[in-house]
């Protein structure tokens, strides 16, 4: 396999430079989708892309039993030395290049005659709903296990080092309004005070108690109300709150407390408070198989030294959603450290892309290993 993989580099190479200097934000990433579609149909790939999204889906070899990996595509929107620009600060382009890279060992190797393989290059991971646009799109109906791959950073993985699943956390990223009357300064009676009952939403917010056994919180990270007028008591503002939880039960839990304090402080204040979700990702349910079968990948890839035990993180994935929505989908996370630093999202992220070669061997022998097991009916 490592024969394929030097064979292979030139064009892995170039896939990459080109992916990382382009980059493209969530939903409007038309220039990665038409490349990847080129670059793939010239390589004799059979590619769906969509009329109303970006994103596409590559399906190759025959049978009833399908293996699919994951990529997402987008970057992100951030300033970078002074300029606002779309950027891969979340490795995205090293993730599609190990996808790229699979399917190309994949097809050097002959292994679409051992069974059924899709690929799916998934829109808008960082806006939380790719994922669930690639479920509509039913790309992953007919799907049995779901493979994906994200690098991490320096702070949970050395360079090298490899984990056979990534236990993301559920999040939510929610948009409000407090609607109230303005009043005049010296006549606080005849309104309300948006900004005493913001006072009051942080308080009550902090006031949530659910399972200490569980990470979980809840914050207010916008408010704006007011105006020029320092006389002018403001009746409506607005705000965002950020709710971050390890079980995807937990984030239901608190979704609820979030909506019983605004209702609460509604009717105590005489306002209306709207509460909209922008924005969420699902807790991870990893399953057990497919850890295995990415566990025997990663040894045989790396070695047993370099292969750690699954990771914890608050960050979030929308990955699992394709696991929460399609339970009967059996997948994992590939976790590969690389000497990523200074973090993910900083502008001046840098990676080792000599572990691009290393996950790309891991994911090909995982889902090798999953046809297998198929094969020899192993599967529970």
């Amino acid at each position: 396999m490592k024969d394929y993989i030097e064979e292979l580099k030139p064009t892995i190479d170039s896939v990459f430079q080109h992916l990382h200097l382009h980059p493209e934000v969530s939903w409007q990433e038309y220039k990665t989708t038409e490349y990847l579609k080129r670059f793939l149909e010239e390589k004799g790939f059979s590619v769906k892309t969509f009329e109303d999204c970006t994103g596409l889906v590559v399906e190759a070899g025959e049978g009833d039993f399908c293996v699919a990996l994951r990529t997402d595509i987008d970057a992100l929107w951030q300033e970078v030395e002074g300029t606002f620009q779309a950027n891969h600060s979340c490795g995205h382009d090293a993730h599609m290049t190990m996808v790229v890279g699979a399917m190309l060992l994949l097809q050097q190797m002959g292994a679409f005659d051992k069974g059924r393989f899709k690929f799916i290059f998934q829109p808008a991971e960082e806006k939380g709903t790719g994922a669930l646009k690639m479920i509509e799109k039913q790309a992953v109906d007919d799907v049995d296990f779901l493979y994906g791959v994200h690098l991490r950073p320096i702070q949970e993985l050395r360079d090298g080092e490899a984990i056979p699943a990534i236990l993301h956390g559920a999040a939510k990223f929610l948009i409000g309004e407090i609607i109230g009357e303005d009043a005049h300064g010296a006549r606080p009676h005849l309104g309300q005070n948006a900004i005493e009952i913001g006072a009051s939403l942080i308080h009550e917010i902090k006031n949530i108690h659910l399972d200490p056994m569980v990470p979980h919180t809840a914050k207010v990270t916008k408010f704006i109300a007011g105006g020029e007028s320092g006389n002018i008591i403001p009746g409506k503002a607005s705000f965002s709150i950020d709710l971050r939880a390890q079980t995807n039960k937990v984030m239901e839990q608190l979704t609820e407390k979030i909506a019983a304090v605004a209702d609460s402080l509604a009717k105590l204040y005489g306002v209306e408070i709207t509460l909209e979700s922008k924005a969420s990702v699902a807790a991870a349910e990893a399953n057990q198989e497919a850890i295995d079968f990415m566990k025997k990948a990663i040894a045989d890839s790396v070695g047993d030294h370099q292969l750690k035990e699954p990771v914890v993180t608050s960050g979030g994935e929308d990955f699992h959603f394709y696991t929460l929505k399609r339970p009967n989908i059996k997948a994992t996370m590939l976790g590969l450290g690389c000497d990523l630093q200074p973090g993910l999202h900083h502008p001046k992220m840098t990676f080792n892309t000599d572990r691009i070669y290393s996950g790309i061997e891991i994911l090909v022998k995982t889902v090798l290993n999953t046809i297998e097991a198929y094969e020899k009916g192993e599967l529970s």
